[in-house]
């Protein structure tokens, strides 16, 4: 998602001159806004103000730097189809028409990645200035333009931003957003002429939102502070390999040649460089409690930082460090959490074209404009000179296409959820921390955070041999850490404890080198080469080709590990916990042509517990994957074949896994109420559907939220919460019924769209687990002023039904009949910066919605809600594809938003009615199909 830029709410310290001093810049944008809406004097400069930033998409502009003629042609929808001669006229073009659309997204991004916002929006984002600047994405992005890219792709980021300035040279402004003319008035800020640094720093963005289970990993260790091993070994149960597949099948693990093979016991070398030579995993061990070691297999962890951690240090580290990420911006998902997709591939053998169909819908998080930008990018003559033909989805601000297809081949994404990311609890002695029996020195660098109307400030960056020093970035965990007791396995406390993070994305690497080979690549072999290259993040990759065969490859630098497993913070200063390099590529899964004829990836787990590395211990669960398997079986085993209209159905499926578990047992329970009895009727005969205007579906799923809350989210620990609730809870280690006097008052403390339990399909399988326990201390309540305790699981559904039935009379009204799963479930679209936070005018001016959406969590058309803290969609499929290999031309399209990023343009949302029905467009490809779509066409000229 692009950047939310209001400023933090987790930090009060030193804040209230900053909001006083953004309160008045937001009265001047109110002034000014005012003027550009026509209110007052301002009527004809209101017009022409927000008009001068449109693109110019007729006629002909002459560009410097351009070697030939180049020709943009765009469809009724805006979206731009561009032919060149060359592949640096290509990629400047398509920097020149990006920033044309989108330019003040791309701006926001690279000061975003630079930690540089505060430079556009005053004192109010230092602290994530701060933060960003720790990270270091932008040093990161440096460094892999000067050594680790190829020449030719810098040759083509070279290209790209000559197109972006050359779009930017002479004008102001307001002539190149609405939002400018905003800032400008209140901080005369103007836009800085755009780096190839900019592109290649907008991939680690990219990567922090899609950077595994670091969430898991923190919430994990800040569980331990209510419950013990058993209870979060409940909450984080293991995959059920049984009963939903992982991704990869029909291929294997060589021990022997320590390589992976497809179905057929080919191996087939990826053709890329060696990335690490690792250590194999052996162990299958469990750290339960925070004393053993684990293994390096496939266990997981519930116990803190290892054998050596010292509880409360770490607990109150973490506390601090998830304030900070609370309101770190996000790039493309909800600060990395219930970040999902769906792509799956069908063989030519099951389908109507008798060639492969591919779909992929990305689930991030909604976003004005769309993270993604719909684009073709064309070489008028194939050749050596000119390179490229490929259409697909674009990130604005990077060139190339980072999800589509070419003349040959197709690809789609998802994220892997493998884990590359690891946080250490860090022992702080002087200049120095601790390692082994050494104290290292300190690795520093001072960074200048520049303030628009206001004084710059200097921080100060360390790091340690595991990585930046997050707890440097809040002055309360650096107190906290000096005061931090220890256990007698701790070492000397010295100067306190800080928390280091360990993460692929912040070592210098060769991603964008893959996005062009993936643009140029024709055939299966060119396709892993490219995916050779593709280090950051690790996403699942699946593949079709005009020629019939499906693939998977997932590629990344996914590390290997001494002691531990990665699903807990682990102790700094022990050397055994240190990674020893990375899984060679040729040892990752992938699967060609498999003898079943389709594959799915929904972010289930990619290979079964025969694999010696652990990925991840925190997969999602195979929910959607499951039900996207079934969908295709069913078509299958019933003799019939898969068409487009049918694949776009799919993503459509709004079917509930979780309803077909529970409703039966709802209906079951004598209920007395009348009033509740009507509402539990609404279920009798459900088909489990979740449709916008079902009444059944909106009844269930909040029946759904209220058992969640009641049997888990009430004995959670308050750092996991919803931000300002207040419960009475018991002090620790209990799930049952306790005595009332004993228990004390706590409130939440995290954002209600980040908190616990999500509801998403890990909750799906804990309920499952005990779901036929009838007396399971998870069911249990305690007793309290106004309420009898609960003992059983009926007992608690039937509380459940009660709140459900009064929850929704609140919000919806005493008449079922007027229910709807849609009234509940809205999808506002938000434009980035000004419009989430701020003045009702400019959102007003800015934002778009509500629109009522069927879907829900965990289910293929994945319209994520946090059942923690309400039913409004905090994540959506932010487009979807539908790839027809026998003929490209048929092939479909949609995005959430629309290719402008200019309020009041009609491409501005075109797109979002049809995306809300479900809807694709027509997506053209040939030189024909794209001339007989072509609306405007624009030459730019040398």
């Amino acid at each position: 998602m692009p950047p939310n830029t209001t400023a933090s709410s987790g930090q009060q310290s030193g804040k209230s001159g900053r909001k006083k001093g953004r309160k008045v810049r937001l009265l001047l944008i109110i002034l000014v806004l005012a003027l550009i809406g026509g209110v007052g004097f301002g009527a004809f400069w209101s017009i022409s103000t927000v008009r001068a930033s449109f693109p110019q998409t007729k006629g002909s502009i002459t560009l410097e730097g351009l070697s030939g003629p180049v020709d943009v042609k765009r469809d009724g929808y805006g979206i731009p189809q561009v032919y060149a001669s060359s592949d640096e006229d290509l990629f400047m073009a398509q920097g020149f028409v990006q920033a044309q659309d989108r330019f003040y997204e791309m701006d926001v991004r690279r000061h975003m990645t630079a930690g540089r916002l505060s430079e556009m929006f005053g004192e109010g984002q230092v602290d994530n200035d701060e933060f960003l600047r720790t990270l270091g994405w932008h040093r990161v992005a440096e460094e892999e333009y000067k050594s680790t890219i190829s020449a030719e792709t810098k040759k083509y980021l070279d290209a790209y931003a000559k197109g972006v300035n050359a779009y930017l040279a002479g004008k102001d402004g307001e002539e190149i957003s609405l939002e400018y003319a905003a800032l400008g008035f209140a901080n005369d800020y103007k836009p800085e002429e755009w780096t190839p640094i900019d592109s290649l720093a907008w991939l680690k963005a990219m990567a922090w939102d899609l950077r595994g289970n670091m969430q898991d990993e923190i919430d994990r260790a800040l569980m331990t502070s209510r419950l013990g091993p058993k209870q979060i070994a409940d909450l984080y149960p293991q995959y059920p390999y049984d009963r939903n597949k992982a991704i990869v099948q029909e291929g294997t693990y060589d021990e022997l040649t320590k390589t992976w093979t497809d179905g057929s016991g080919t191996s087939q070398n990826a053709g890329g460089a060696t990335q690490g030579t690792g250590g194999t995993g052996t162990g299958t061990g469990t750290n339960t409690g925070g004393t053993g070691t684990g293994g390096t297999g496939t266990g997981t962890g519930t116990g803190t930082a290892g054998a050596s951690s010292d509880s409360s240090a770490l607990q109150t580290q973490l506390t601090g460090l998830y304030d900070v990420l609370e309101d770190l911006p996000e790039a493309v998902g909800v600060n990395g959490n219930g970040i999902g997709s769906n792509s799956w591939v069908v063989a030519g053998s099951h389908t109507i074209t008798g060639k492969p169909l591919l779909a992929n819908d990305p689930h991030l998080s909604a976003s004005l404009p769309s993270v993604w930008y719909q684009m073709g990018l064309h070489c008028k003559s194939v050749s050596q000179k000119c390179q490229y033909d490929v259409a697909g989805y674009t990130f604005a601000g990077m060139p190339g296409v980072v999800i589509g297809h070419n003349r040959d081949v197709s690809w789609g994404m998802t994220n892997s959820g493998v884990d590359v990311t690891d946080l250490y609890l860090e022992k702080l002695t002087g200049d120095g921390y601790q390692y082994g029996s050494k104290v290292l020195p300190f690795e520093s660098r001072e960074e200048t955070i520049q303030v628009a109307g206001g004084s710059e400030k200097k921080i100060v960056v360390r790091t340690t041999n595991n990585g930046p020093l997050l707890s440097d970035r809040s002055n309360e965990l650096v107190q906290v850490g000096k005061k931090a007791a220890v256990d007698r396995d701790a070492p000397d406390r010295g100067d306190g404890y800080g928390i280091a993070l360990r993460w692929t994305a912040l070592e210098p690497g060769t991603t964008m080198d893959a996005v062009f080979a993936m643009n140029k690549a024709a055939d299966w072999n060119g396709f892993r080469k490219a995916a050779a290259l593709f280090d950051v993040p690790s996403q699942n990759l699946i593949y079709a080709d005009t020629k019939g065969h499906i693939g998977y490859q997932l590629p990344g630098k996914i590390p290997t590990r001494g002691k531990g497993d990665g699903s807990i913070p682990a102790p700094g200063w022990d050397t055994g916990y240190r990674w020893n390099g990375y899984i060679d590529q040729d040892e990752l899964p992938y699967e060609y042509d498999p003898d079943r004829g389709y594959i799915v990836t929904a972010n289930q787990a990619v290979v079964d517990e025969k694999y010696p590395y652990t990925l991840t211990t925190d997969w999602g669960y195979g929910t959607r994957a499951q039900r996207l398997t079934s969908l295709i079986e069913s078509k299958i085993k019933g003799g019939g074949k898969i068409s487009t209209e049918d694949m776009r159905q799919m993503q459509m499926d709004n079917s509930s896994e979780i309803a077909k578990l529970l409703v039966p047992l709802l209906l079951k329970i004598d209920v007395k109420d009348k009033h509740i009895r009507e509402a539990q009727k609404l279920l009798e005969g459900w088909d489990y559907t979740q449709d916008a205007d079902s009444a059944a579906a909106a009844y269930f799923n909040s029946v759904w939220r209220n058992i969640l809350k009641l049997a888990f989210g009430n004995k959670l620990p308050k750092e996991l919460r919803v931000k300002g609730q207040c419960l009475s809870v018991e002090p620790v280690d209990s799930t049952g019924p306790a005595d009332e006097d004993r228990r004390v008052r706590e409130c939440g403390k995290r954002d209600a769209d980040q908190a616990q339990p999500d509801g998403g399909d890990r909750w799906f399988e804990v309920v499952r687990r005990i779901i036929d326990d009838q007396d399971n201390a998870w069911w249990s309540t305690p007793k309290l002023r106004n309420q009898k305790a609960v003992d059983t699981r009926d007992e608690l559904f039937a509380r459940a039904m009660r709140d459900a039935r009064w929850e929704l009379t609140a919000k919806l009204g005493k008449d079922i009949d007027t229910w709807s799963w849609g009234r509940l479930h809205r999808l506002f679209l938000k434009n980035q910066t000004l419009g989430t936070e701020g003045p009702g005018f400019v959102k007003y001016m800015l934002n778009r919605g509500p629109w009522k959406l069927g879907g829900g969590e965990a289910t293929v058309n994945a319209t994520g809600w946090n059942a923690a803290g309400g039913y409004e969609v905090v994540w959506v499929p932010s487009m979807r594809m539908i790839v027809n290999l026998g003929d490209l031309d048929k092939s479909k399209w949609i995005n959430l938003t629309g290719a402008s990023g200019h309020a009041y343009n009609a491409h501005y949302t075109d797109q979002t009615g049809k995306w809300v029905k479900g809807e694709l467009l027509t997506w053209p490809f040939s030189n024909k199909a794209v001339q007989e779509s072509t609306s405007d066409t624009l030459l730019l000229k040398p």
